[in-house]
C-alpha cells in the first residue's frame, strides 16, 4: 500500500504513482505605506494541494476502474482523510481535478497505458460538513472490494 485516500488504496492492483507533488502556500497581506515598499502582516496557511501522477498498465496494474472509482468519489463532492503507507497523515482532501492519457491501443480500442494525473486539495479539519458521511462510503465500499480481488 502506498497511500489510503478515504477507502480508496493507491497500490499496484488500483493507481500506483510514480510521482507526488505537494504544494503549501502562506498568506501575507501588502499595506501600502508612502515612499517605502509595503509592509506585509502574515495571516496564516493558504491553499494546499497535492498532485499524483502515475502510469496504468492494464495487464500489469490497475486500469480504467481504478480512475472511474476515484470519480465517483469526486461526484460526491467529499472530503476524505488522506494517509500514507509510512503512517504520515496529510489532513483531509477534496479531488480537485482527475486528467487521464490513453495510448497503445489494442484492437478493440482497449489502451494498454493509462497516464493519471490527480489534484487533491485539502480543507480544514474542522469543516465537518465536507467529510464524507457513512452513507458515501458504504456506496463505494462495493465497487472498490471488487477492485482489489
Amino acid at each position: 500500500m502506498m497511500m489510503t485516500f478515504g477507502m480508496f488504496v493507491f497500490g499496484l492492483s488500483t493507481a500506483a504513482y510514480q510521482e507526488l507533488q505537494r504544494q503549501t502556500a502562506w498568506r501575507h497581506q501588502a499595506q501600502g505605506r508612502v515612499g517605502r515598499r509595503p509592509a506585509r502582516q502574515f495571516l496564516g496557511i493558504g491553499e494546499e494541494s497535492i498532485t499524483l501522477n502515475g502510469t496504468l498498465l492494464p495487464q500489469f496494474t490497475g486500469g480504467q476502474q481504478s480512475l472511474d472509482q476515484l470519480r465517483e468519489m469526486a461526484n460526491q463532492g467529499a472530503a476524505w482523510p488522506l494517509i500514507e503507507g509510512t503512517g504520515t497523515y496529510y489532513g483531509l482532501y477534496v479531488i480537485a481535478s482527475l486528467n487521464e492519457r490513453k495510448s497503445n491501443f489494442m484492437r478493440d480500442g482497449a489502451a494498454q497505458q493509462i497516464e493519471f494525473d490527480l489534484t487533491l486539495e485539502r480543507i480544514d479539519e474542522d469543516d465537518a460538513s465536507h467529510l464524507a458521511s457513512t452513507a458515501a462510503m458504504r456506496a463505494l465500499v462495493p465497487a472498490l472490494n471488487g477492485a482489489l480481488a
